[in-house]
């Protein structure tokens, strides 16, 4: 079976995408394009809506991240059978997607002391839930290992770029979390080898 994720050279929700293929060992092209380069005409008129990512998959074409992830998720063994679980793993992806939202949108923010105000703010009103539902889940958002829980791990790996500070810090269980993940065969392969020291927000 043929597979590949198309994105640019950054983490976030894609790196989540990565890091469970490389996981479950499944073969992908891992195509990446420079933020800087982008828009590129031929890629983006190549794709659904003009944007990335894009997963391919036997011939097969899908979009938007959060798609993308369910989809690998069901072929991983990380997304449950149980509706209602996938209800409740859906719910803490989208939080987590809020809260990438807040955190950029402080990027147009002039005065940097307010910024700076802003985005401690925001860390500690998410960060702070998320804590919560992973202590509540024995250190997972589902109670055991699933996609939620590798979306939130990608997502730091961009906001400690963005923020140039470790957020997880602060909060042991999203901590545990992170190294766990960032631990797994296959996950811990893959971050040694991308680092991500060129991206310049």
């Amino acid at each position: 079976m043929s597979r590949k994720i198309t994105y640019f050279d950054l983490p976030g929700y894609v790196d989540a995408i990565r890091y469970m293929l490389h996981y479950s060992g499944m073969k992908f092209e891992d195509v990446r394009y420079q933020l800087k380069d982008w828009p590129i005409k031929e890629v983006k008129d190549a794709t659904p809506y003009g944007q990335l990512p894009v997963y391919e998959e036997d011939g097969r074409t899908i979009n938007q991240s959060m798609a993308i992830a369910r989809y690998v998720a069901s072929q991983t063994g990380l997304l449950p059978s149980d509706p209602w679980e996938q209800a409740k793993l859906d719910a803490a992806v989208l939080n987590v997607y809020d809260f990438f939202k807040a955190i950029y949108s402080t990027a147009t923010e002039k005065d940097e002391e307010k910024k700076k105000a802003l985005q401690a703010e925001t860390v500690a009103f998410y960060f702070s839930k998320f804590e919560r539902d992973l202590k509540a889940g024995n250190g997972y958002f589902g109670g055991k290992l699933s996609w939620a829980d590798f979306v939130l791990v990608g997502c730091i790996a961009a906001q400690n770029l963005f923020l140039k500070k470790p957020v997880e810090k602060d909060y042991p269980t999203v901590l545990a979390l992170v190294t766990e993940i960032r631990s797994l065969k296959g996950v811990k392969e893959y971050v040694a080898k991308h680092t991500y020291d060129h991206v310049k927000f």
